[in-house]
């Protein structure tokens, strides 16, 4: 049974009764009227016909609450993914043309694809590799492109940004309908965020927009969308050419649209105190962007907003998301002519409500405290970003390398240090504190990090440093309790300077070895008996030991017992 649930995980809900219906049904139908106008606004982004919005908000939220592990993320077109499908395809087509679908279908099946595969090989882990830093630079760049992307709309302009120092003008009834837009979206959401402000105020100012003539007026409005469920889609062959040009905004859009869901999926399971499955919410999430492709619409992912809205409604299971299919389905057949009117003006004061939130300096400036190198890979993340406009994947690709690059310079730069004991009777740098060393004719060291091709080749030039430098030593005592693994190249580093120390005459003492790293150098035979190579299990014993050896001070080693 364990088996089947792993690969069909809803076959483990349980089964609605009115108690369970009740909360389901409020939290489904509260998520379904907001989504409908969102993802209408957010195939604007993308620069997609605005129904596929509402496509990308029924068959993939469905398929994602079927098979993914966290049921209740609210799945559909987010502004992320939206923005990254815009940006991947300019240039190669235009926007809302059949090309440009075409393009952004495939870009659903490919990231889709390539999630599934990740999930069922289990690495999610290999998401891990965009680091909180990278994330944030990368956010609040991309909230800026997108707000400034909405704003010629929502403040009315008759042109676009780049012909607006040409061609300055204002449609003040579009700035209306805007600005009043932005308002009421604002002050509801901070008075009660649960009520489905969007629905509201959309279905306003369309009827205002229905009563003033405003599209006669020369206003910009949603236009007829086609009524009725979405047709298969099954997208023509690329060529190569094409193929690769669509590789990397695939990888982009797929680690950046999960690590949208992460941060959804964690504050989830942490509620009910339970273990993440990211492998399993891969498969899922993969599936609905499969699902959304084949339904002609473009890569979908987990709102942060609507999955709050879900959990805040009351939802507990994953009944509460076919609820809300169910009214976006129900919308989608009926009330598609209500959307007729409505002001490109709102749809933009949606879109920037939406990733204001985004915009976090404040968590720039906390990071410049904790870590002044992430900061800076954060703030060059975000310049370029912005830099490389349209291309945003440039952002997350270097974002991506400075992170690896700081990473793999901690590893191969372990820190080493010269132990002493502190007064309050732990062992610290003896350097940094001004300590005495432990015993005369002693080098006592400790190394905190593993010790692998990495990290072995600074052990060993520690060691050998600083008997070049001392040549009095007669002992190097290792604590050795921060090493809990070793590899080959470790083991051989290993082998070479206990016999380069044995053959000098000095005895090497080894305290607090964790058992999977003595295991390897014993099976290595690394750890032979002999004069000069001693054991210890905890620091107390060693201590005790080289007080003995080195006429150590009595009080110095009752410290450590």
């Amino acid at each position: 049974m364990a088996f089947v649930h792993r690969w069909f995980p809803f076959l483990a809900w349980p089964r609605p009764d009115a108690a369970l219906l009740r909360g389901e049904v409020l939290a489904g139908l509260t998520v379904g009227l907001m989504v409908i106008p969102q993802g209408v606004a957010y195939a604007a982004l993308a620069g997609m016909p605005l129904i596929t919005g509402i496509y990308a908000s029924m068959l993939p939220a469905l398929v994602a609450a079927l098979f993914s592990a966290s049921t209740r993320l609210s799945v559909g077109p987010t502004a992320l993914s939206c923005l990254l499908v815009g940006s991947s395809l300019t240039g190669l087509a235009e926007p809302g043309s059949a090309r440009w679908v075409e393009l952004a279908v495939w870009l659903a099946l490919l990231t889709g694809a390539l999630q599934v595969a990740l999930g069922f090989l289990r690495f999610g882990w290999l998401l891990n590799i965009i680091s909180s830093p990278v994330l944030m630079g990368f956010t609040q760049a991309a909230a800026l492109l997108i707000i400034s992307s909405q704003l010629p709309a929502l403040l009315g302009f008759k042109a676009g940004w780049s012909q607006w120092l040409t061609q300055p003008g204002i449609h003040g009834a579009s700035a209306a309908f805007g600005l009043a837009s932005l308002a009421l979206l604002v002050l509801v959401r901070r008075w009660r965020p649960a009520f489905p402000s969007v629905l509201f105020i959309v279905a306003g100012a369309a009827a205002i927009s229905a009563g003033i003539g405003f599209e006669a007026a020369g206003g910009s409005v949603v236009g007829t969308l086609p009524a009725g469920l979405p047709a298969l889609v099954l997208p023509g062959l690329l060529d190569w050419h094409t193929l690769s040009l669509l590789l990397m905004p695939t990888l982009v859009i797929t680690l950046v649209s999960f690590l949208e869901t992460a941060s959804s999926a964690k504050v989830e399971n942490q509620r009910e105190g339970q273990r993440w499955d990211q492998d399993q919410d891969l498969v899922g999430q993969g599936l609905a962007k499969i699902a959304s492709g084949l339904s002609g619409a473009f890569p979908t992912s987990s709102s942060f907003s609507r999955s709050a809205l879900n959990l805040y409604a009351g939802a507990r299971t994953g009944w509460a998301t076919v609820v809300s299919v169910g009214v976006v389905l129900i919308a989608l057949m009926l009330f598609t002519p209500t959307l007729r009117h409505v002001p490109q003006a709102v749809l933009a004061a949606i879109v920037v409500v939406a990733v204001v939130g985004l915009l976090k300096p404040a968590g720039l400036v906390r990071l410049w405290h904790v870590s002044r190198v992430e900061a800076t890979t954060a703030g060059v993340t975000f310049l370029i970003t912005l830099l490389a406009s349209p291309q945003l994947y440039w952002g997350v690709l270097a974002g991506v390398l400075m992170g690896l690059s700081h990473f793999l310079y901690q590893r191969l730069h372990p820190r080493i240090i010269e132990v002493g004991l502190h007064p309050d009777g732990s062992l610290r740098d003896r350097h940094l504190w001004h300590l005495p060393p432990l015993a005369p004719h002693l080098y006592a060291l400790r190394m905190d990090a593993e010790l692998d091709f990495a990290a072995a080749s600074d052990f060993e030039r520690a060691v050998v440093e600083h008997l070049g430098a001392h040549t009095s030593i007669a002992h190097v005592c290792l604590f050795a309790q921060p090493i809990n693994r070793i590899d080959a190249t470790g083991v051989e580093t290993f082998g070479q300077l206990r016999r380069q120390l044995a053959a000098r005459g000095v005895t090497l003492h080894i305290s607090g070895i964790k058992l999977p790293v003595e295991h390897v150098l014993r099976r290595a035979g690394e750890l032979p008996e002999g004069p000069h190579l001693r054991l210890y299990r905890t620091d107390a014993d060693a201590l005790v030991a080289l007080a003995k050896l080195e006429a150590l001070p009595a009080d110095l080693a009752a410290a450590m017992i």
